[in-house]
């Protein structure tokens, strides 16, 4: 079974990622890519235990009204160079307020792991096969190795110099 990284803990994976040209959705707990549940929202209302994820192109407005319905959003991640899903985890989490599972899948490598956090991502879903569960274990470990982030984020939205006194004088 699959694993990833989902809220500061390897776990097991029992979601399947559908790809691109998907038409039909088996039954269990599944993430479907943008088209398809604009093709099938209907018919998907209902199922439970059902995703979408979202390519770096797609705007998340698109599915900002039925965020309250939806389990698990991903943002596709295609290639490690890539960055536009920062930006549409953030939008995601800050002007949509969406609360739920919001996982980072593709090439997402190790050295992002700590930024993909920053912005919003709970889960962190690396290309099957690339780390072993001792290698996510040992990137889990290193989601710790900045423990006062500088700048103002998705998950700590204050900057360093807002949070701390200086020189004995409160911020």
């Amino acid at each position: 079974m699959a694993k990833l990284i989902k809220n500061g803990k390897v776990v097991d994976d029992n979601w399947q990622v559908l790809p691109a040209d998907a038409t039909e959705v088996p039954a269990g707990p599944v993430i479907v890519p943008l088209a398809l549940w604009k093709s099938a929202a209907a018919e998907l209302a209902d199922r439970g235990e059902l995703g979408v994820w979202l390519a770096p192109d797609e705007d998340p407005a698109e599915i900002a009204p039925a965020l309250s319905g939806l389990d698990v959003v991903a943002v596709a991640f295609p290639k490690f160079a890539d960055g536009r899903g920062y930006s549409t985890a953030a939008l995601l989490r800050t002007r949509y307020g969406y609360q739920g599972e919001l996982r980072a899948i593709g090439d997402v490598l190790r050295d992002q792991f700590f930024y993909l956090t920053r912005c919003g991502f709970d889960a962190l879903q690396p290309q099957e096969a690339r780390y072993t569960s001792e290698q996510l274990e040992a990137a889990l470990a290193s989601l710790g190795d900045f423990s006062e982030p500088y700048q103002g984020a998705v998950d700590r939205a204050e900057p360093v110099w807002r949070r701390h006194a200086r020189g004995g004088v409160p911020a």
